[in-house]
């Protein structure tokens, strides 16, 4: 921890004796949401804040667990508290990115790391429901309510390839819906679809047509709860309006995009989608697109813009270097003309250790030429990727650079922005990758709140400026390096210059023909203006960042 710590505070030092000091961002104009540049935040509502305990333990989940592996008391009240308190908009997040919220099983499965329970939220029970430990509808529709206030949106995860592992509490639905074997064995495009992931996780057959009949025990539960004619009613219009056959995937669309026409949630992320075939994903966002539509013609008063509602896949391995095309040995598929507008990036967090300009130029080139009018979603760490690109958190500081300054969506892990812990003993698997959020830290630790004070300026930067994720991407300088990013869509333009690894103190950087002579400028790094002249801008600051935006 000391060495940790040491390396912490050399790299707090070099970009500035006193971050802490909060800028205010001052936003003079309206800046339209651009998805290609989105600032998203993902958090495991059981493990980002405790906001309501007595729902603690509503389902008796009370078996000895391995470490981490249990429900710890998140909930989406928690998530409410922190929205109300600025935290999200303190940080320039515009996505906000939650594990499925849906229910899941009631009993705990042991995969070899110790009994696990389902607090992640990827163990589905109900989709018709939210899991009463994490709140309830009203919360949901709370958090939706108050997040579009702020002008954030808000994005679910969808779980439609499998359900909840069969427990004593959990039986299997019928074979009709789903497979309980063979296991995939991962050798060719077949061998990742019509099998189960792994043991006791079955696997919904999407690939099927036929007719089916309600799973008996959502039958049993919605009658108990009073609610199956009413789930039996809405299912009946749905088939009927979109002509789709009974079959288990269209259920689970219709459940999916009921989020959207209840609450008006703006996206999803999609969870497994190489384990399906990809028209599964095509008439997922179908479906979404349309109840999105009819959401905003039904509530215009709570729509933000003309924005589409946006779909991102988790195809596993996928990185930015495959363009469009996934190669899964003996075929190549493309997601992006099968359901989805962006893809996670799953190689950005080895990538992150390329120098500044070497990355930024290759993601640039893709994005503005093979992957143009779609996007990836860049990450440094995530719930289920044992690699991370900063696991002992030494490098917070340069993480938060380059990620939220990389062309392309940024996905900020809860965590990230606080060097929250990657690496907890007694852990087994990913549950090391999931401790709950350091409040404690963020509110008394001097070098997390140094931290955070860098993600906060720079996520606040990126979300006043599409240019910086959307944008085209040009070197001006190598050395100090500076370089522009430029933004143009129908009637708005967007500039910034960017400045990094400078001096200490008065610096020169240029600016290209970004910014005309005697044109007023400010860095949002650390508030200090200038004036253009002779093609460049002076500013005196104690920070080795320059963000200029023209004033």
């Amino acid at each position: 921890m000391k060495k940790i710590l040491a390396v912490a505070i050399t790299s707090l030092l070099f970009i500035s004796c006193n971050t802490s000091q909060k800028v205010a961002y001052k936003q003079e104009t309206k800046t339209p949401f651009v998805w290609e540049s989105a600032n998203v935040y993902f958090l495991l509502i059981d493990r980002f804040k405790n906001g309501n305990p007595s729902n603690d333990t509503i389902i008796k989940r009370d078996k000895p667990t391995g470490k981490l592996r249990g429900f710890e008391g998140g909930d989406i009240r928690g998530v409410i508290q922190k929205l109300d308190e600025g935290y999200f908009t303190d940080l320039g997040i515009n996505v906000l990115w939650m594990t499925p919220v849906v229910e899941q099983i009631h009993g705990a499965v042991d995969e070899g790391t110790g009994n696990t329970y389902g607090f992640h939220g990827y163990w589905t029970k109900d989709w018709t429901a939210i899991d009463p430990s994490y709140g309830t509808k009203a919360d949901l529709k709370e958090l939706v309510d108050k997040a579009h206030a702020k002008g954030i949106r808000i994005m679910l995860d969808a779980v439609i390839n499998h359900t909840g592992p069969v427990t004593d509490l959990d039986p299997v639905f019928p074979n009709d819906w789903v497979r309980t074997s063979p296991k995939c064995t991962y050798k060719s495009y077949d061998t990742y679809i019509n099998c189960t992931l792994v043991e006791n996780l079955p696997d919904v057959k999407t690939e099927s047509n036929e007719n089916v009949e309600l799973p008996p025990v959502l039958v049993e539960k919605w009658k108990k709860e009073g609610r199956y004619e009413q789930e039996v009613a809405e299912l009946d219009a749905f088939f009927a309006k979109t002509g789709y056959p009974r079959a288990p995937r269209y259920y689970i669309m219709k459940w999916l995009s009921d989020y959207i026409s209840d609450y008006g949630i703006d996206a999803y992320r999609v969870d497994t989608v190489k384990h399906t075939y990809e028209n599964v994903w095509a008439d997922f966002q179908k479906v979404c697109l349309m109840t999105f539509e009819n959401y905003k013609s039904n509530n215009p008063s709570k729509v933000l813009d003309n924005t589409k509602f946006f779909t991102v896949g988790e195809v596993y391995g996928y990185n930015i270097g495959n363009k469009k095309l996934y190669d899964f040995g003996d075929r190549k598929v493309d997601y992006f003309a099968n359901g989805f507008d962006g893809l996670i990036n799953f190689d950005f967090r080895n990538e992150a250790k390329m120098k500044y300009q070497e990355l930024y130029a290759k993601y640039n080139t893709i994005l503005q030429t093979d992957l143009k009018n779609h996007t990836v979603m860049n990450y440094i760490s995530s719930h289920d990727d044992g690699y991370p690109y900063d696991k002992k958190r030494e490098k917070t500081i340069e993480s938060g650079t380059k990620l939220l300054l990389a062309p392309g969506i940024a996905q900020v892990y809860y965590g990230d922005e606080s060097a929250r812990s990657l690496d907890i003993p007694g852990t087994e698997g990913d549950a090391t990758l999931r401790s709950f959020m350091n409040w404690d830290a963020i509110s008394n630790n001097p070098i997390t709140k140094e931290v955070l004070a860098h993600w906060q300026r720079l996520g606040q930067f990126r979300a006043h400026h599409p240019a910086v994720g959307g944008g085209v991407h040009a070197l001006i300088s190598s050395s100090p390096y500076s370089f522009s990013r430029v933004y143009s869509k129908d009637n708005y333009t967007d500039k910034v210059v960017i400045g990094l690894e400078l001096n200490k103190g008065k610096k020169e950087i240029n600016v290209g023909n970004i910014f005309a002579n005697g044109e007023k400028v400010r860095d949002a790094y650390s508030g200090r203006t200038a004036i253009i002249a002779n093609g460049k801008a002076v500013i005196d600051s104690d920070f080795t960042i320059i963000l200029l935006e023209k004033i």
